[in-house]
């Protein structure tokens, strides 16, 4: 029996759609957050926060001034207002409500002009008129682009059962990565006041509607909309046409039924997953047990879902290989195919992760390939110079010249270590205030700070590498570039890929060098820093005294104090705790008030992108926004931190 809540109308809305498209069970889950953990319910909203995708979506609208937008959450309302305005014979609607059946949707813009319907779908995906990727180099729609004409397909499918006759084409509006504006302070004009609530500010007078068709591409996809209703749409458990798929999902969803779950690799994503001790309920351990007919300990061990950069997952579950335990070396590939690659290689991390660490490999819980760190220790000269940047790619532009999506670098952390044992917190950079384009400084501070000697600098993973490398590309094409831009060019070419002093990048050495159980395979500073204090008793006797911005202790910006700080403590059992765990106390002033940090991007590392996103347009009162630079500043610093820890500890075993 339905409870009363279920007894409500429920809609099959666009969104939802795309939900039974990746997975019809998660159509059960949705809509309950009291009973189920969803950890995409926060990140939602924060990746449109932290890529502008709230101010594309007002952009675009400025296409049309005439435009009308319907207001409201109430279904039947919304409805009944959409379709008085269609009763006119040329209109203009933003957010107009579709209703048809038991399908609902809200159109981003819909134009209409007589029995003639354009149905435009805003979005914030970056795209390239000079090289559109909407079809792949082997044919038919290409896999980035498939979910969004699925989208709009769905949402025209809709419109043409609400009104039969209409001819209707379909459009998809993106940011245009081939054209830049002559605009400042783009994202300024689009101020964000609470979740959505978005306020225009335009005190420069800028020709709104001029400016959303330069940057905003509006491409026709009739034709691929075309293949995706004239063709079976693929989903796990099957495929049919959109015809019959779309209503047996409405069904499902106003019914509260759960359609059968079917297993497979796609589980590896799936929002409705948590630990089974959690106060919510799990969908994917619900759907597993069903299937398999599993117990909780049953997942003890871990799945074929959990091997680090798998390709074979789905060929393993169709065999019926499901817990790590049944997994043969030979599932995993030939070994000689990697017979010539340098440390570990892929698959070789893949077997130590199932089958465990070898005997004589295992140097106490942990493996560490002790020849080929030494020969890369061998080849680093101090001081060692730590570096961490934090950055922002929105869609829409910062800045006069700069096109969608370009990089900009606003934060870096530095710290150095001698070659005495000595490590200090050395230097950063921060620059956040509104419209002010912050890769010049910031190249220039970052060149004050490593001008001084010769030492090697070290980064984690390639992501620093690619933003110097866009720095070096904004510098050379700047209509009007800083009188230091050859110095600043030449700077930075040294320490990119084939410079005279690359960057190291200890993600590498960590994949190549370093394995512990508890990395799972993965090689992110955020799990390594725990693997590795497991196993050095030097960091853990180092760290777990009150010496880091102790005077006379390790010097530190941001975490000064007479006392000084800890960075590792214990848990009651004697085990140490994760020195990230004490960030979220920080990482919480990043994030707007009513985000759940225990679902949102903090554990993705996207704090920092969305705390910038908001001081770049978001109206935030001067104490707030002066707390969350300081927590940038705190959060930033524990990152080299845990670079100097992490080369500490591999220095140790």
């Amino acid at each position: 029996m339905l409870t009363n809540k279920m007894s409500i109308k429920r809609y099959l809305t666009k969104s939802r759609f795309k939900l039974a498209i990746d997975c019809p069970t998660k159509l059960y889950y949705s809509g309950k957050p009291e009973e189920y953990r969803d950890t995409m319910s926060e990140n939602a909203f924060m990746a449109a926060l932290a890529e502008g995708g709230y101010q594309v979506g007002e952009l675009a609208k400025a296409r049309y001034p005439n435009g009308i937008e319907i207001k409201g959450f109430e279904h039947a309302k919304v409805a009944q207002q959409t379709e008085a305005f269609l009763q006119q014979e040329q209109v203009v609607l933003f957010e107009p409500a579709i209703m048809f059946g038991s399908f609902f949707i809200r159109v981003d813009i819909l134009v209409k002009n007589g029995n003639h319907f354009e149905l435009i779908e805003v979005k914030a995906k970056s795209y390239d008129s000079k090289n559109p990727d909407i079809e792949s180099k082997r044919g038919g729609i290409s896999s980035g682009m498939l979910p969004y004409i699925q989208d709009v397909a769905f949402q025209k499918w809709v419109l043409q059962q609400a009104y039969p006759k209409a001819e209707i084409t379909t459009f998809l509006m993106m940011p245009d990565k081939a054209h830049s504006t002559e605009v400042d302070g783009v994202n300024q004009i689009f101020k964000i006041n609470g979740r959505s609530n978005i306020e225009v500010y335009n005190p420069k007078g800028v020709d709104l509607q001029q400016l959303a068709e330069k940057l905003l591409n509006k491409v026709s996809v009739d034709q691929y909309v075309q293949q995706v209703l004239s063709n079976p749409i693929s989903f796990p458990g099957g495929e049919d046409f959109i015809q019959n798929i779309a209503p047996k999902f409405a069904s499902a969803y106003q019914n509260n039924q759960r359609i059968a779950p079917v297993i497979g690799s796609h589980c590896g994503s799936c929002q409705y997953k948590t630990s089974l001790d959690d106060t919510l309920k799990s969908g994917f351990h619900e759907c597993w047990q069903q299937v398999l007919g599993w117990r909780p300990e049953d997942f003890s061990d871990g799945t074929v879902l959990d091997i680090w950069n798998f390709r074979k997952k789905q060929q393993l579950i169709g065999q019926g290989i499901y817990k790590l335990t049944q997994v043969q070396r030979d599932d995993i590939g030939d070994f000689e195919d990697d017979a010539d690659v340098e440390g570990l290689s892929r698959m070789q991390r893949q077997w130590l992760q199932i089958n465990g660490i070898p005997a004589n490999m295992d140097l106490g819980g942990y493996y560490f390939d002790q020849a080929l760190g030494q020969v890369e220790m061998s080849k680093w000269q101090y001081p060692y110079h730590l570096i961490d940047f934090e950055t922002s790619a929105v869609a829409l532009p910062f800045h006069a010249g700069m096109r969608p999506y370009e990089q900009v670098a606003f934060q870096f952390s530095h710290h150095v270590m001698e070659s005495n044992g000595s490590v200090r917190h050395a230097g950063e950079f921060l620059c956040v205030e509104p419209g002010v384009f912050p890769n010049y400084a910031f190249a220039r501070a970052l060149k004050a700070q490593l001008d001084q000697d010769n030492g090697t600098v070290f980064m984690w993973s390639h992501h620093e590498n690619t933003i110097l490398s866009a720095i070096v590309e904004q510098l050379t094409h700047d209509a009007m570039p800083p009188e230091d831009a050859d110095v600043l060019i030449t700077f930075l070419k040294t320490l990119i890929k084939g410079g005279d002093r690359a960057m190291v990048d200890l993600c590498y050495l960590a994949e190549k060098a370093f394995y512990h159980p508890d990395t799972k395979g993965g090689n992110s500073i955020k799990q390594v820093l725990p693997a590795i204090l497991k196993v050095s008793k030097k960091l853990i006797n180092t760290y777990s005294q009150p010496i880091y911005g102790k005077p006379g202790g390790i010097q530190s910006f941001n975490f000064r104090s007479p006392e000084g700080f800890t960075w590792l403590t214990k848990d009651a059992a004697g085990s140490v705790l994760d020195p990230y765990a004490k960030l979220k106390v920080f990482a919480r002033d990043l994030l707007p008030d009513d985000v759940d940090e225990e679902t949102s991007v903090i554990a993705d590392g996207g704090a920092a992108a969305t705390a910038y996103a908001r001081l770049q347009f978001e109206n935030i009162d001067s104490e707030t926004r002066a707390r969350i630079k300081a927590s940038l500043l705190r959060y930033c610093e524990l990152d080299t931190l845990a670079m100097v820890m992490i080369v500490q500890g591999w220095q140790d075993v």
